[in-house]
């Protein structure tokens, strides 16, 4: 395991419907990284594919898709890893995917959005319905697909299934306040995050936190790794520190320490009461 894992966050757009075009793009993207000496490339949200919806379910790419298949062959040519995202396949509807892929080239993760959008056009999309965890350089790591993260919930699960570093492929405006609540979910499950986001006005601002936010001294430090501006058009790299990260969650009481699970229950209740009954709601 390395004692630091470097990941490039990829602030750059894709076009919409143009699958040839976008995957050519992330194969230069990964040449770029692996010149960087990047362990791992995070890329925005559906980025073969571009975020265009509606979208069929047989206009999706399949799960093995031969534009995904390529980039696995460039991930394992040039022994770095990738988080990959598309619309995919589904059962009955497509998918918002992100793929871990391994230096060998072999996906160790498919993960499904499980918070699609509903009261918009994501509403044509089918939701997963779980949050998972791999093992990649050693280090831990889940995946959470932009809505996920407004939901604490998310990044909770994530830190109960071992996870040391979460990895959220995003693409939406409105940045400020997501930021923050980036941060905070580094904070509170003491894990690292990083989020890859689009350029543009009021977008982009791509952004890695550790979740180290006060020293041995217990005097409080920032744990901003990277926050970059909303226009500009880069791959940055966050650097997590995985010996210093392990051994803050080692002593420290955040994550999963003193919970009082006996009082959760009624995060488990289905039922939707004002003010928060909307339209389209399952």
């Amino acid at each position: 395991m390395k004692k630091t894992l470097h990941v490039a966050v990829v602030q750059k757009r894709s076009k919409n419907q143009d699958f040839t075009a976008n995957t050519q793009y992330a194969l230069q993207i990964l040449e770029e990284a692996a010149e960087r000496k990047a362990d791992i490339v995070l890329f925005p949200e559906c980025f073969l594919t571009g975020y265009e919806l509606p979208i069929t379910n047989a206009e999706a790419l399949p799960e093995d898709s031969h534009y995904i298949q390529a980039v696995c062959r460039k991930a394992k040519e040039l022994q770095i890893g990738a988080v990959i995202t598309a619309l995919t396949r589904g059962s009955e509807k497509p998918r918002n995917t992100a793929f871990l892929i391994d230096r060998t080239g072999t996906i160790l993760l498919q993960y499904a959005k499980v918070h699609t959008c509903d009261f918009a056009d994501e509403a044509c999309l089918e939701s997963g319905d779980a949050f998972e965890v791999c093992e990649f350089d050693g280090v831990k790591i889940g995946i959470m697909i932009c809505y996920d993260r407004e939901y604490p919930e998310s990044a909770r699960v994530l830190m109960m299934k071992c996870a040391e570093l979460i990895l959220v492929p995003n693409d939406c405006g409105a940045m400020r306040p997501r930021v923050q609540a980036l941060s905070t979910r580094a904070y509170e499950n003491m894990v690292g995050v990083a989020m890859a986001n689009p350029p543009g006005e009021n977008a982009g601002c791509s952004c890695a936190f550790s979740p180290i936010c006060w020293n041995e001294n217990g005097n409080c430090v920032d744990n901003t790794l990277l926050l970059a501006n909303d226009k500009a058009d880069e791959i940055f790299t966050a650097n997590f520190d995985i010996a210093a990260l392990r051994n803050y969650r080692s002593h420290e009481m955040m994550g999963n320490t003193f919970r009082k699970v006996k009082a959760y229950g009624e995060l488990l209740n289905t039922k939707i009461a004002p003010p928060f009954v909307r339209s389209g709601q399952n």
